[in-house]
């Protein structure tokens, strides 16, 4: 199985991702999870410590990697590098493992010039790939804020895209570009988490305007979330937040499976 979650900025989906991870890394799934987000933080939702954090070098900041990988000087531009690079041992050599979850940070290229193609772009682009198309059991990516990342296909052969999403119109509004722009790199397959629900009406609300048929589930606002990230706990170790995720982590298996039927 292999999901990616998305939504706009800070609708929660780190929180999402990082606890969907816990739940089935619990239910003895191995589960390889990918912070696809320049600014990475999924392992502090994962549990981990700030100095456990410091010590993970993204993937577009090995240099010798990179180097080695593409036969070219990182950070050059209009040189021949190769376009093809091994990556198929990069996440077993190079994935943090905590709680039972590998984790695996990809950063970001700050390149200059629109347009440039450089060695790290090609090694990332490349590794995302082979993430979503070979990686046994689950893999579950964390995506950067907004749609840029479905512009650049580089998720475009996971089972399912899962949008988190809060009661707003801006919320809605990234979901449907999502779905249509999802559809364009071949992804059929696009479901909704609410967050942040206060009351009834929220759940009206996203069932009207997204259609109670795409809703996997929803998650009420809770003090004690915002709490776990002030104090560096996962959230997922609050009962009733691990609660909340199985169920929606039993909804996500469910579907995956009647899909792949």
């Amino acid at each position: 199985m292999k999901i990616a979650l998305t939504g706009k900025g800070g609708v929660g989906k780190t929180t999402i991702s990082a606890s969907l991870s816990r739940y089935f890394a619990d239910e003895g799934f191995n589960v390889l999870t990918v912070d696809a987000d320049p600014d990475a933080n999924l392992g502090l939702a994962l549990g981990m410590t700030e100095e456990m954090i410091e010590s993970i070098v993204p993937i577009s900041e090995m240099k010798d990697l990179v180097e080695e990988r593409t036969a070219a000087d990182t950070g050059s531009f209009g040189s021949m590098f190769r376009m093809n690079p091994e990556v198929a041992d990069i996440p077993e050599r190079y994935a943090k493992e905590f709680n039972g979850v590998k984790l695996l940070t990809m950063g970001t290229v700050d390149t200059g010039g629109s347009g440039c193609v450089c060695p790290e772009h090609v090694l990332l682009k490349m590794l995302m790939s082979h993430l979503v198309l070979y990686q046994k059991d689950v893999v579950i990516m964390d995506m950067e804020a907004g749609i840029e990342h479905l512009g650049r296909g580089t998720a475009g052969a996971v089972d399912a895209f899962i949008v988190v999403v809060e009661p707003g119109v801006r919320s809605i509004q990234t979901y449907h570009k999502v779905k249509s722009m999802a559809m364009d790199i071949g992804v059929k397959q696009v479901y909704v988490i609410g967050n942040k629900i206060r009351n009834d009406g929220d759940i009206a609300f996203l069932k009207e305007k997204i259609g109670a048929e795409n809703i996997i589930g929803f998650l009420n606002y809770r003090d004690a979330i915002s709490e776990s990230d002030r104090n560096n706990k996962s959230p997922y170790d609050d009962p009733v937040m691990k609660e909340d995720i199985a169920a929606l982590g039993k909804s996500i298996l469910a579907i995956v499976e009647e899909k792949k039927k």
